[in-house]
This record gives C-alpha cells, structure tokens and sequence, in this order.
C-alpha cells in the first residue's frame, strides 16, 4: 500500500517515481502529477487532492480537452475491446456497465454518438457515484440525458469535475483511505430520505408521519452516538454530549430535518447528521469536550405546511409566538391540533427557550445550495453572513381591452409594465459591485388572462435578498421607485404589500477564523462566501454569536430539488473540519 509519506518522499526527491505511482489517477495524463510534484509536501491526502485538481484548473483549453478525450466512453468500443486501464475497468464494472441489456447497450450507444456530435468529447461520469459504491445502470443513462441538454461551456466544466471525483476516489484507493464519518452521513441521509409523504419525492413537512418518524430515527441516533436527546414540545430532537465538568457551558450545532416538497436529502439534515456522526467518533475513542456541546434538529425551517418559517429555531431563542398555533394547514388542520396529536404539550414551548448566558456560540454546517464553491473547485467554505431578505406582493392594474383594436401607444398593458419592472429588477441588481446582491420575481400571474385580450391585471412576486442589510435597501429604495416610475408612465396602478423584512445575519469573526484555521489544517485554503439562502444560524443569530460551514454543492449547485447532492468525501472533509474546530475551541474573551 502507497503511503503519503512515500508520495511526498518522491514529490521532494524523485519526480519520475512520483509521477509513475500517480500514473493511474488522471488517464494517460502524466503532466499533472509532474506539475503536482511541484506543490508538495502535502500535509494530508485532502491537500493531495486539492493540489493536483488546482493542476486541472489552472491548464490551459488544449490540455484539459486532451484530458476529457483520454477518457473512455461508457460501455463503448474500447470497453468491449477490453481496451481499458485497470482502474477503468474496474469503475465500469462496479456499476455493472459490463451487464448491459441489449436495450441499455443499445441506448449508451446512441447517447455516446448524440453527445460527441454536440459537445465533442466524451461523456465523463464518475460511475462510482457520491458514495463510491457504485451508480445503477438507470442513474447513469438518466444523468447522460439530463446533461446532454447542458451548454458546452457548461459542460466541460462539468467534465473536468467528474474527473476531478473519480481521480479523488483513485487516490482513496492507492493510498488505502476510506471517507468513514462521510459514509455514514451518506448512508444516514439516504435512510431517512426515503421517508415521505409524497411518493417518489422526498417531502417531508412539519408534524407528519415520515416527519415524526425522521425525528425519532434522528434522536435514535442520537443516543447510539453517546447522547442524551429528547423530543421537546415544537418537535426539535436534543441531544447532548456531556463534558465531565458539570458546570462547562454549552456550544449548540444543528440544523433543520424538515423539506420543501419534493426537496433533497442533504438540505439541512446534513447539519445535523454530520455532527451526531462526529459524537459518535469521539465517543467510540472515549474522548469527551471541555464543553457540553448540543445538536438540535430544527424541526421546522421551510414553511411549507404553516406558511410560517423557523418555528423550531424561535423556539429556542424564546420567540416562538403563540398565535402561531392557530394556523391550519390546507386541509383545514391546526397547528395546535397536529402538536397535540403527536403527544406534544403546547404550554410547554416557552419553556424550550436557552438562556444566552449558558452558550459558547453556534456553528452550523450546512450544503451550499448553490455553484460557487463547485466552480472553485473547493471542497467547503466559510460563511461570513447570511442574507437578509426583502420580499413584496405587486398587484398592477391596467384596462383590459380588445387585442386586435386597441393601438399599440393607447395601451394600459399590466403585463408589459411587470416585463419591464422585471427586466429592472435584473439589471439593478445584476449591476451592483456586491456580488451577494440578487433580485427576483417568482411568481407571475394575468388573472383571467386571454390571447386576444391586452393583460388589465398582473400579480408579480419580488424578492431582493443581500448579506448586508444597506445594500439590500438601496436596492429595494431603487427598485420601488422605478416600479412607480414604470406604471406612472404606462398609465397602469400599483399597489405594493411587504411580506418579509428580515435583516442580515452576519457571522462572528472570531468564530469564523476559528473555522478557517480548521479548514487550512484540513488541507483546504479557506475560502469565505455569503449565504444567500436563510438558516436557522440566523435565528440563532439573535442569542448568540453564530459561524457557518458550507459543503460544496454538486449537479450545478442545485438544491430544493432531487438532484441536490454532495460526496462522501466532502462530507468526511466538513466532518473532520468540524471536528477539528471542536477540539481546538477557544472561548470568545
């Protein structure tokens, strides 16, 4: 077995053997071990691999084609010729590309022609998959349809990727490495992702059974790891992992177990998973913290079946509202009513509420949900704050009128003046230097529209979210002022409601360097970027300082959608990141 000690004796001394133990790891490509060498020692095998992707990344547009084409094509002519390397071989086999069908043969094959003809390289998938245990024959054809439809540019950056995950899972197997917490939190998720309350879609709402039932498997957990968990009264699973000092004070982690409807398995529940994964290690090695340190599984973030967001999470910070439990849900079903049939006791919620002056902080890990440490080529990154959100219901009114008679300078069109306010809100925000600054319209609707009638009506949605609450207001200031200015001069009434207004949730420096002394440790540069998405971080945000770690995201950085996915060994990185942090905690002075 290849050690690293061995790898980074070559690299220093002998760049030949070097690149010749590497020889396997990037197909037929020997220049990027050589230019590789050249960048160690590497501390550890993250490191490694972070150095001979920083390779790919960095050369040129011949070479990375170079590097595409010397990829084989799935089941194609040098597979059945028996043409392939070793390592090939074997990944084909492990997802049973060796056992097609007639039809599945048949399909590959057309597939394989329809993409080179488009993209002009080969189709590149890590067959393995995110877990390393192997694709199905239907995933593969699948994801082979859903990217022929990408852009080439789009494309080659994801090519160069997936090479990147199987040259990642080669060097796991040359130098003996198994992602172990990674694998568990791989398989955790998948086990409780199959619970739903939709079939054939991950959906899983506040107070249902496959919610009721994450919960219990979540606090099952739990107590398999070494801790003391419970249920409270809104449904967020506790647990605790106690310090032998009785009087140590508490550093809190968590995340949300709750789904958007057909949602993915990583959103939130990794935040959870990861840390009772990493509990579970240090309690299998007999090592406790000098803090008592605490996971919660929010139990509802998403809002989706109250229309009411972070109810686990205000909760805890004592801000739960009360009212809230009159809400119903579309079936005519109450809050109060659900918690109640669950076992729970509703009087019982303020007193979830922490005090602040027991906590350390909170750090949250979390998927990013979106492409910017993908297409970074970046494992992991550190949040600096999370966005606040300005969102408004715009109702415009115009005269509905004959389509074919009316000309087109004496229309009072609402749908135009909204394609105008929605081009607006793209370009203000668009335009801006802060790059955490973005805007959008979601919803749009023509009540009783018709072909041949001009729009009298439309209904359009606005959401400006940005890290900073002052850059976040001057372009919601910009953008109510162009709304009055469009419909003043299209002749069309606006009406503006506010829905939302939540301020931005910055992180604490001191914790974030913290995070970021972890990650440089781990192998990885640290690399900081705002969250456009709210968390829980945020409500907690309110008690006490809070820090983010985000996993890098996979299929484009897609989320809220079954296509949300991450690595094993990303999440072994998260993980021993986290765990690391753990160990080296230092109290806020």
């Amino acid at each position: 077995m290849t050690t690293l000690e061995q790898l980074n004796g070559s690299a220093a001394r002998d760049v030949p053997a070097f690149v010749n133990t590497l020889h396997g790891i990037y197909e037929h490509s020997p220049w990027i071990p050589e230019r590789a060498a050249k960048l160690g020692p590497f501390a550890n095998i993250t490191a490694l691999k972070q150095a001979l992707q920083s390779v790919v990344t960095g050369a040129d547009r011949a070479e990375q084609l170079g590097l595409i084409r010397a990829h084989p094509e799935l089941a194609g002519k040098a597979a059945i010729a028996g043409e392939l390397t070793a390592e090939s071989t074997g990944e084909q086999a492990k997802a049973g590309l060796n056992l097609c069908t007639p039809e599945e043969f048949a399909t590959l094959q057309k597939l394989n022609g329809d993409y080179n003809a488009r993209f002009g390289f080969p189709f590149i998938l890590a067959v393995k998959g995110a877990t390393g245990k192997g694709l199905t024959r239907q995933q593969i054809i699948t994801t082979f349809t859903r990217r022929l439809r990408n852009q080439p540019e789009d494309e080659l950056r994801e090519a160069l990727r997936q090479i990147g995950r199987i040259a990642e899972m080669r060097i796991n197997d040359l130098l003996g490495h198994t992602p172990a917490i990674g694998a568990t939190i791989m398989e955790w998720a998948e086990e409780i992702g199959a619970w739903s309350e939709d079939e054939g879609a991950l959906t899983c709402t506040y107070m249902t059974d496959a919610h009721r039932r994450t919960a219990d498997q979540i606090a099952h957990w739990m107590r398999e790891a070494g801790m003391h968990a419970h249920i409270d009264a809104v449904g967020n699973v506790v647990g605790r992992y106690l310090s032998t000092d009785p009087q140590a004070k508490t550093l809190m982690t968590g995340s949300h177990y709750d789904t958007v409807r057909n949602g993915g398995k990583y959103d939130g529940r990794e935040g959870i998973l990861l840390p009772i994964a990493i509990v579970k290690h240090l309690h299998e090695k007999g090592e406790t913290l000098p803090f008592h340190f605490e996971i919660i599984g929010f139990s509802e973030e998403e809002g989706v079946r109250f229309k009411s967001t972070f109810l686990g999470s205000n909760a805890i910070i004592g801000q739960f509202d009360l009212n809230l439990l009159n809400l119903t849900d579309r079936d005519g079903v109450s809050m109060r009513d659900v918690l109640t049939q669950a076992g729970h006791d509703v009087t019982a919620i303020p007193r979830i509420a922490r005090d602040p002056s027991d906590l350390l902080g909170y750090v949250e890990v979390h998927i990013e949900q979106g492409p910017v440490l993908l297409n970074r080529d970046l494992p992991v990154g550190i949040v600096t704050s999370i966005a606040g959100s300005s969102r408004y219901l715009v109702n415009l009114k115009g005269v509905a009128s004959h389509a074919g008679t009316t000309p087109m300078n004496m229309r009072k069109d609402a749908a135009a003046a909204a394609a105008e306010i929605i081009l607006y809100v793209e370009q203000r925000c668009g335009e801006d230097q802060h790059a955490s600054l973005v805007g959008t319209v979601g919803q749009l609707q023509v009540p009783n529209g018709s072909t041949n009638v001009i729009p009298g009506a439309c209904t359009l949605s606005l959401d400006i979210r940005a890290a900073a609450d002052d850059v976040r207001d001057a372009a919601v200031a910009d953008v109510l002022k162009k709304i009055e200015e469009i419909c003043q001069r299209r002749s069309v009434d606006v009406t503006i409601e506010k829905t939302v207004s939540a301020p931005a949730a910055p992180c604490a420096r001191w914790l974030m360097n913290q995070l970021a002394a972890a990650t440089e440790r781990a192998g990885v540069k640290p690399f900081e970027l705002a969250s456009g998405a709210g968390h829980d971080a945020m409500t907690i945000a309110k008690m006490t300082d809070v820090a983010m770690l985000f996993t890098r995201c996979g299929n484009g950085g897609i989320s809220h959608n079954p296509l949300e996915t991450m690595t094993a060994d990303d999440a072994e990185v998260s993980a021993q990141i986290l765990l690391d942090f753990l160990r080296n905690f230092k109290a806020k002075v």
